[in-house]
C-alpha cells in the first residue's frame, strides 16, 4: 500500500510533501494503533444519522486518495484548491485495492474510485460509505485486444487470457462481458494482475484482452495500434461498464466532527472542480492530459469527448439499486466471498450538499441513456 506520489496543500501556504516511505511508516503506525484500540469510534463521535456539521475547525487535515493525480489537478486548475477550508494532502494510488489498504491503516480519509471498490470494502467488513456519485459515458472504458489477436467480438473471448483485478471496476466489466457472450469464468483464463500492469500485459501479448479506461486506453492505442492492437467492437461491449465513479470516505473520519465538516466541504469543491472541467474542456486537456499525463492534445480531446460531461446522480434508492445490480453480477459469477447489501455502503446525508452545489454551479444530476 505505498502510494506513488503525495503532496500537501494548505490554505495559507505549503509544506514539503512526505515521501512514500514516510507515508507507509505513518500508515503502519496508524494500523497498529487501530488494532490496539480495536478500531472503536470515539464515544463523543458523530453517529451515522447525525446532521453533517458545516464548520471546519482550524488545523483540520484530510488525506485525499487520488489516482493519476486527477482530483488534485482538477482542483488546482479550477481554482478550488486554494478555497479548501482545510489542509489537503494528496496520496496517489493505482486501483481500489491499494486505496482500501490505506483506509484500513487510517492513512486516507476520502477517495475517488469506480463502482467496484466500495463493494470490496463491504465484503472486507470495512465501513467506507459512498458520499458522492459521478457519472460519465460508459464507453470511456473498452476491452483492449493485444496485437495479432483475432478477437473483435465477445464470442471470441472463449479461451482467451484476460487481465483481471479483483476489487476494481474492471473486474465487473469482464464479468458483464462474459455474461453477454454466454460464457463463464471457466471458459477463459483470468490472469490476475495489478491494475497498473494491464497496459504492458496487453501491449506485449502477455494477455489477449484487458479492460482499459482512460487515459490508459489512449496510451495503448497509440503504442499498440500501429502493430494491430485494437478493441472489441464497442457495440458488443455496450453496457459492460456503468460509467460510475464514487467518492467514498472512512467512517472514522465521518465520526470526527471536524473531518466530517471537511468532507462535506470537499464534496462541494469537488463538484465545482468537475463542473469547471465540463465548462472548460480545452483548458482541461492542456492542463491535465498534456501537461500532467504527457498525452498529445488531439488524444486528450478524444478522451474528453469519449467521457462526455460529468453529471452527479442523486444519492437515492435508484442509485443504491444500480450498485446492488453490480453486486449481483459479481455474486452470479461466484466471485463474491459473501453476500453484501449496497444500502450498507452509502451515506445519504450528502445528497443535500450535492443538490445545493449542483444547483449553484449548473451541474447536471442525470445522464440521458446512462
Amino acid at each position: 500500500m505505498t502510494p506513488s506520489h503525495q503532496n500537501r496543500h494548505r490554505p495559507h501556504g505549503s509544506r514539503r510533501p512526505r515521501t512514500p516511505g514516510a507515508l507507509a511508516a505513518a500508515a503502519l503506525g496508524a494500523l497498529l494503533l487501530l488494532t490496539a484500540c480495536g478500531g472503536a469510534p470515539d464515544a463523543d463521535g458523530l453517529t451515522a444519522d447525525a446532521p453533517l456539521p458545516t464548520a471546519v475547525s482550524a488545523g483540520t487535515t484530510l488525506v485525499i486518495a487520488d489516482q493519476s493525480e486527477a482530483q488534485q489537478v482538477a482542483l488546482k486548475a479550477s481554482g478550488e484548491l486554494s478555497k479548501l477550508p482545510f489542509t489537503a494532502e494528496f496520496a496517489n494510488f493505482t486501483g481500489g485495492p491499494a486505496i482500501l489498504e490505506a483506509f484500513r491503516a487510517g492513512a486516507a480519509d476520502i477517495a475517488s474510485v469506480g463502482d467496484t471498490p466500495p463493494i470490496q470494502a463491504l465484503v472486507a467488513g470495512e465501513d467506507v460509505p459512498i458520499v458522492l456519485a459521478k457519472q460519465n459515458d460508459p464507453a470511456g472504458t473498452q476491452l483492449a485486444v493485444a496485437p495479432g489477436k483475432a478477437i473483435r467480438k465477445l464470442a471470441d473471448l472463449r479461451g482467451a487470457k484476460i487481465a483481471y483485478a479483483e476489487g476494481t471496476a474492471q473486474q465487473v466489466i469482464v464479468l458483464r462481458a462474459l455474461a453477454k457472450a454466454g460464457l463463464s469464468t471457466k471458459d477463459v483464463e483470468l490472469v490476475r494482475l495489478q491494475l497498473g500492469d494491464f497496459n504492458d500485459a496487453v501491449r506485449t501479448g502477455q494477455v489477449d484482452v484487458a479492460p482499459l479506461n482512460e487515459p490508459r486506453l489512449t496510451r495503448f492505442l497509440a503504442e499498440a495500434g500501429p502493430r494491430g492492437g485494437g478493441v472489441i467492437d464497442p457495440a458488443e461491449t455496450a453496457g459492460t461498464s456503468s460509467g460510475l465513479n464514487y467518492l467514498y470516505a472512512r467512517r472514522e473520519a465521518l465520526q470526527d466532527p471536524a473531518k466530517a465538516a471537511a468532507i462535506r466541504a470537499y464534496v462541494d469543491h469537488y463538484i465545482r472542480s468537475q463542473q469547471w472541467i465540463n465548462d472548460h474542456p480545452e483548458d482541461w486537456v492542456q492542463q491535465y492530459y498534456v501537461a500532467n499525463q504527457g498525452i498529445g492534445a488531439a488524444d486528450g480531446k478524444r478522451i474528453v469527448d469519449s467521457l462526455g460531461p460529468s453529471t452527479f446522480p442523486h444519492l437515492d434508492a435508484a442509485l443504491v439499486q444500480r450498485q446492488q445490480d453490480t453486486i449481483d453480477v459479481i455474486d452470479r459469477a461466484g466471485e463474491l466471498p459473501k453476500r453484501v447489501r449496497a444500502s450498507d455502503g452509502f451515506d445519504l446525508r450528502f445528497e443535500q450538499v450535492a443538490a445545493e452545489t449542483a444547483s449553484a454551479v449548473g451541474a447536471g444530476r442525470e445522464r440521458t441513456g446512462a
